[in-house]
């Protein structure tokens, strides 16, 4: 598996068990270990636990829906590519699982279903926890979770949209210089006209006929 796909710190997360109580706050109200630390790639710890020893690093906490992990996307995708992963929306906010659930097998009329453990899907993504991603890159290599590649990906498309752009631009401006040109030809074109306008046709003559002198018959003898 290509390392730059994957984050390192992905598959421990995704291996780690969350929501025990914490051996050092364990009489807190707020000792549940529901947080990780992307810089330091440990074990989960609690909310004292992060204020004490990982002020200043990256941070993500997993809440739980259902008895499954989930974490918000707000959280997630600023570290990670989460595309094509299914998003649920539960008390208000969007979520995705952490790693697959088991469900009865699926049954028919099912629109979009996960590429990797087939569990049915609400909207057309391809898997439905960012565990099944990680099978799926791990197997085919057509994904991927880092954000570099989201973006050469985005740019890429920036690039190739401002190409159409600009050649739809070019080709407009062309013709309208045609354009102007064919216009200024014309009036330059009427400008002669005015000069030089055309002979006129001669008048119809409108003098009469002049009748010729009358000549008599000429006298009988």
């Amino acid at each position: 598996m290509d390392t730059m796909l994957v984050p390192p710190w992905l598959e421990p997360l995704l291996n780690t068990a969350f929501f025990s109580v914490c051996r050092t706050h364990g009489d807190a109200a707020r000792s549940e270990c529901n947080m990780y630390c992307l810089d330091c790639n440990c074990d989960a710890f609690c909310f004292y636990c992060r204020s004490s020893k990982h002020k200043d690093h990256q941070v993500i906490q997993i809440r739980r829906s259902s008895y499954h992990d989930v974490v918000r996307v707000s959280e997630i995708q600023k570290v990670l590519d989460i595309g094509g992963v299914q998003t649920y929306v539960i008390n208000s906010a969007r979520v995705m699982f952490l790693n697959e659930r088991p469900q009865p097998k699926t049954g028919k009329g099912v629109s979009h279903i996960c590429e990797i453990c087939g569990r049915s899907l609400l909207d057309p993504f391809r898997f439905c926890s960012l565990g099944c991603k990680l099978v799926g890159i791990k197997r085919n290599g057509n994904a991927s979770f880092t954000l570099e590649a989201k973006n050469e990906e985005v740019m890429e498309r920036g690039e190739g949209i401002s190409t159409r752009r600009a050649n739809i631009t070019s080709t407009r401006r062309q013709e309208e210089e045609e354009e102007q040109q064919q216009q200024q030809q014309q009036l330059r074109e009427g400008t002669q006209q005015d000069i030089y306008p055309p002979t006129p046709p001669p008048p119809p003559s409108t003098a009469r006929r002049r009748k010729g002198i009358p000549h008599r018959a000429p006298f009988g003898s």
